[in-house]
């Protein structure tokens, strides 16, 4: 749920990147951070142990500038992709306005992947939200990995809504802002 200030005329609103472990959704965030111009972004904070990329969550805030005289803040969360860690992926879901799904393009996560986004669509449920009518767009990470598995398999079998989806390899940056771009236009347009 976006959060509206009147007194500061700003609006808040929540991204979360959703994905299986080590499929790139920090990687995504971090890229994001680097290349963002520095008067739109905040600090990156991530949270992590030395086993883990992300034990809790990665949240990068980014001042898109004005709409309607309001300053609009796009807060863009990772959850943790390891099983253990369902827990805490329902309660950085918690508020959220928009999600990008990561999808690993390598052929031995095709099944993680549609195990993974069974998962959100229930805890989307359990949340009371239908993830068919929310803001959410599909991300086809690690597109240059030379076996990857081909974007029609990915769509076929994972996007089952037709919703915007895009190929990146969130390491060299293609496809993370137009991922990002989308996501924040469909958070927009539900406003």
């Amino acid at each position: 749920m976006a959060l509206i200030n009147v007194a500061r005329r700003e609006i808040q609103c929540k991204i979360v990147y959703y994905g299986t472990g080590f499929c790139g959704k920090t990687t995504n965030l971090q890229y994001i951070h680097a290349h963002a111009p520095r008067p739109a972004r905040g600090d990156l904070l991530s949270i992590a142990t030395e086993s883990e990329r992300t034990l809790f969550f990665d949240f990068l805030p980014l001042d898109l500038g004005q709409v309607h005289g309001f300053r609009v803040r796009f807060a863009l969360y990772t959850v943790p992709g390891q099983v253990l860690y369902e827990r805490t992926r329902v309660a950085v879901l918690n508020g959220v306005d928009g999600i990008v799904f990561v999808a690993d393009s390598s052929p031995d996560k095709l099944e993680e992947n549609f195990q993974n986004l069974l998962e959100l669509e229930a805890n989307m449920r359990r949340m009371g939200r239908d993830l068919g009518s929310f803001p959410f767009v599909m991300q086809w990470n690690k597109r240059d990995l030379p076996n990857a598995v081909p974007v029609q398999i990915l769509d076929r079998y994972l996007n089952r809504r037709r919703v915007q989806a895009f190929p990146a390899s969130a390491l060299t940056g293609e496809g993370v802002f137009p991922t990002l771009r989308a996501i924040c236009k469909a958070v927009m347009a539900g406003l």
